[in-house]
């Protein structure tokens, strides 16, 4: 029996865990209350959007009549998922955040920071609480135009899943130093008066309120521990009450507007998918297959790691599950045979970095759904680029083992490689199966992971007999946490992107740009930008603020959205994995169970390597563009 590695155990590991204190039995008691009614609901919500997806594609293409109310009743049933997925996320401590500054803390200094990140936490959910009733007051005469729901229904998951937050919050709060509590709510207090006061002068000082509040503000909240969601929703409702006199309400409203696009679904069902495969032993047999293949050579299991990232990213979607799903079954045999685990850690990192563009990337339906890119050419034009990208690594990894002394494995029998493979063409079927339904127009990319999740029950279920069905809850759970992690991110930073387009900052980017030297100035400075905005923030945040600013500025240039679009996502990908600030980076070094400080000098000749690549795709359009045109 395998076993899986939580995507939630995953996010803690890479976020840092929260400073230990004491906790009363009855505030204990409360959270666990919460969770028993908010986790079965997002099980739930899960399995009814697999239902109402695969029954739009059966309906569709079987049928021939197509579900009508299917797509917005998925809609409004992943904003309430995500929502209170918000909540399961918060409850279990595994919203992304940054940890430089947390981890160097003393012990008293990290409480404190703990202390404020509930507190502004908090101040955040206390503001818009009320601001998202009056948006569902304003919405409740107005109707869905398939179901005929009120909007204000829709609204309501915003509200619930904030009043939800505030109350885990105050829990938090209240078995905590009581006077360090007393001392933060103080200050948080005197700065919002002084703030309101002086709004005026601020709102009077044009752009440089922006660099107050989404560069000193968002930094200052980010560099102290508070999550990246919150620290992105503090910032935008700081910017409307302290620099406008704008309704808080329209930041509700923008927050509903970013998490309200139906492809966004697929991000849940991809994270599922890709701990089913796990969990069926689908992912394992992949592995052994090439194993078998190449795992005798020098330095073949490298190949094999490699591959394996390269196989199991077509098919999950989310680079997290895809290192779960491949080190767990990888990583014994490697050490048994004498691989340095800092080269192992580099190498899977790296490898999670090169897959961030392979189909059906979390990033690239993202990309294609704020910058309104054709998510099936972006899934086409990902897999030349990521190809390239893998034999970069794999010519490092070569190198760097010659000479080792790793024990090689007997070469396998031409019987026993043909086996191996046979066992795994239920896997090695998947990817081809979701690109025939996507490139077929027989499922959209949304709908297409509802056919890999269905094909790989039956797989696990009827032909490899391995799925043990008491796992599928808590699968459930697990998704619904990274959703709503993922989800609000994306919320909080779509509110950002709005106050800074709408201060007309976009505009003056654009002619900043516009005399960077030309394309491949424009070209080189958005690699730079996008591999440090990766590092930083993580890459869907840095996507959501700066992907509708930099996009158009692209197409003046008369660059290929897609081209554009896969080089972006590559650049943010190195940054993503890349050491220090990496998130991508600590998440591998959780999976291999290893102090982060074991693989920061291996990993640079792997991250060199990256660099190259990414430079020769982004001088040769034809490597992203070669198979669109034909």
């Amino acid at each position: 029996m395998t076993t899986v590695v939580p995507v939630s155990a995953i996010l803690e590991a890479a976020a840092g865990t929260e400073a230990p204190f004491p906790r009363s039995d009855w505030t204990l008691a409360g959270e666990r209350a919460i969770g028993r009614v908010v986790e079965p609901v997002v099980a739930a919500i899960i399995v009814a959007e697999i239902a109402i997806l695969a029954g739009g594609v059966l309906a569709r293409y079987v049928l021939h009549d197509a579900l009508s109310w299917g797509d917005e009743l998925a809609a409004i049933l992943f904003l309430w998922m995500t929502m209170l997925g918000a909540v399961v996320a918060y409850r279990r401590n595994e919203h992304m955040r940054l940890t430089v500054l947390l981890r160097r803390a003393s012990p008293a200094g990290r409480a404190w920071l703990e202390v404020a990140s509930d507190v502004a936490i908090l101040w955040f959910c206390v503001l818009l609480i009320p601001a998202s009733g009056v948006l569902m007051r304003s919405e409740a005469n107005d109707l869905t135009p398939a179901l005929s729901l009120p909007r204000a229904y829709v609204i309501a998951a915003i509200t619930v899943g904030l009043g939800l937050i505030a109350v885990l919050a105050i829990l938090r709060l209240i078995d905590r130093d009581l006077r360090r509590v007393a001392i933060v709510i103080a200050v948080a207090i005197v700065l919002s008066f002084a703030g309101y006061a002086a709004r005026d002068p601020i709102g009077s000082l044009g752009n440089i309120d922006l660099l107050l509040f989404f560069v000193l503000v968002v930094g200052i909240a980010l560099a102290i521990g508070i999550p990246i969601s919150f620290s992105f929703g503090v910032g935008a409702v700081s910017y409307l009450l302290f620099a406008t006199r704008i309704p808080l309400s329209i930041a509700v409203g923008r927050m509903n507007e970013g998490i309200s696009n139906i492809i966004l679904l697929a991000v849940p069902l991809f994270v599922l998918l890709g701990l089913l495969l796990e969990a069926t032993g689908v992912a394992r047999r992949l592995v052994a297959a090439l194993a078998s293949l190449v795992g005798h050579f020098r330095g073949g299991l490298n190949v094999v790691l490699i591959a394996a990232m390269y196989l199991v990213s077509g098919i999950s979607g989310s680079k997290s599950a895809d290192m779960a799903a491949v080190a767990p079954v990888l990583f014994p045999e490697m050490e048994r045979r004498g691989y340095k685990r800092s080269e192992m850690i580099a190498l899977l990192a790296t490898s999670g970095a090169m897959a961030e563009t392979i189909p059906p990337s979390l990033v690239l339906i993202i990309v294609g759904t704020i910058a309104t890119v054709s998510i099936r050419d972006l899934f086409t034009a990902g897999l030349l680029p990521a190809a390239i990208a893998s034999i970069a690594l794999l010519i490092v990894s070569f190198v760097r083992a010659r000479g080792d002394q790793t024990q090689r494995a007997e070469r396998a029998s031409g019987r026993a490689i043909a086996r191996a493979f046979l066992v795994a063409l239920p896997g090695l079927a998947l990817p081809l199966l979701i690109r025939w339904f996507v490139v077929g127009g027989i499922a959209t990319a949304t709908e297409v992971s509802t056919v890999g999740i269905v094909y790989t029950l039956i797989v696990g279920a009827l032909i490899y007999r391995e799925f043990d069905w008491r796992r599928a809850y808590p699968m459930l759970v697990e998704t619904a946490a990274l959703t709503g992690a993922v989800g609000l991110i994306i919320a909080t930073a779509t509110a950002m992107a709005w106050s800074i387009t709408r201060s007309g900052l976009a505009n003056q980017l654009a002619d900043a740009l516009a005399h960077a030297g030309g394309a491949a100035g424009f070209m080189a400075l958005s690699i730079v930008l996008f591999a440090v905005l990766g590092s930083v923030l993580e890459g869907i945040p840095a996507l959501v603020l700066f992907g509708p600013l930099l996009f158009p500025i692209a197409a003046q240039f008369n660059i290929d959205q897609v081209h554009y679009a896969i080089v972006v996502v590559l650049a943010m990908g190195i940054g993503l994995f890349a050491p220090p600030l990496g998130i991508g980076y600590y998440a591998a070094c959780a999976i291999a169970k290893c102090s982060p400080d074991t693989a920061t000098k291996p990993i640079l000749p792997y991250l060199a390597a990256l660099l190259a690549a990414l430079i020769l795709i982004a001088a040769v359009p034809w490597i992203s563009l070669g198979f669109l045109r034909h």
